[in-house]
């Protein structure tokens, strides 16, 4: 699996896939270099229907998660340009999602999955499960041919996972994206960055809602901005676990309160059957489709 790890020191590291990380301050010629590189597409304009629509139909498809139940719920399902939110209690199948779309899209060669794994969730093994258990459903260049564990290197290849345990991380992580993508740097083979997981966003966002950093809905506003602005400029799908807290007389809510409610382009709430491997998800929110919605999916054990 190419992955970015950290180091002591200063310089930079560089993933298997061309992320660069950088654990020193820059030059100031350098960090004005890299900001004019940045902000070169940041001057908007107004996008007429024709104009808007042709986006919508040429670039904004789908990444099939490879549930097929979710994917039908969805319309296909994470939508390019648009950031998708799983949420649910612990154990009701949120990383399950994430495992089986990373390894849908890398399987299917659409492009490099940048996987952000915040509590160490992120398994090889149930990749492995996923890929050899649904082996038989890919053909596209001639995929299936390939033995298996060439198969499944070629697999983790595409997906880089990055251990992310705070804010201040997750913002450099998300600025170096941003700047490779725009320096077209983020590939692998030819491949370039569709599908960014965040597993999960509310592990790094809820500890600094509290009263311990003053800004911290701003930083938490900041980094779904962000996340928009990178599933938009450059048409990747974003996916993020959100998890549930307490609403009152044994109700409950997706964390991160109101400010964060906004935020996602489509919403699913994730409920497990006891002592089962089924699980539910329902529609809170979706840009095209009513809310309300219902799909039962099987996790395997």
């Amino acid at each position: 699996m190419a992955a970015a790890r950290g180091g002591s020191g200063g310089g930079a590291t560089t993933s298997g896939c061309g992320l660069k990380r950088r654990y020193a301050p820059q030059d100031h010629e350098e960090m004005m270099n890299e900001d004019q590189r940045s902000t070169g597409d940041q001057c908007g304009r107004f996008w007429n229907g024709i104009e808007l629509l042709k986006d919508a139909t040429e670039k904004k498809h789908f990444l099939p998660t490879g549930l097929e139940s979710i994917d039908t719920l969805l319309g296909g399902g994470l939508r390019q340009g648009q950031l998708t939110e799983i949420t649910g209690p612990s154990s009701s199948g949120k990383t399950q999602i994430c495992l089986h779309s990373a390894s849908n899209v890398a399987a299917k060669q659409m492009g490099v999955v940048m996987y952000l794994d915040t509590s160490n969730s992120f398994s090889p093994s149930r990749v492995a499960t996923i890929i050899y258990g649904a082996s038989d459903q890919f053909g596209q260049r001639g995929f299936e041919l390939q033995p298996k564990d060439a198969r499944f290197k070629s697999v983790m290849r595409s997906i880089i996972c990055e251990s992310v345990f705070d804010i201040f991380a997750l913002f450099e992580v998300l600025h170096q994206l941003e700047v490779s993508l725009l320096n077209d740097k983020v590939n692998n083979g030819g491949s370039k960055v569709c599908l960014l997981i965040i597993d999960s966003i509310s592990s790094l966002l809820a500890p600094i809602i509290g009263g311990k950093y003053p800004q911290g809905r701003s930083m938490m506003i900041t980094v779904a901005m962000i996340l928009k602005k990178l599933a938009n400029d450059h048409n990747l799908s974003v996916l993020v676990t959100n998890h549930m807290v307490s609403a009152g007389n044994g109700a409950v809510k997706p964390a991160l309160g109101e400010s964060w409610k906004a935020v996602p382009h489509v919403r699913l709430v994730i409920s497990r059957e006891c002592e089962s491997n089924i699980c539910t998800a329902t529609v809170l929110k979706h840009t095209l489709l009513a809310s309300g919605r219902t799909a039962k999916f099987v996790v395997p054990s």
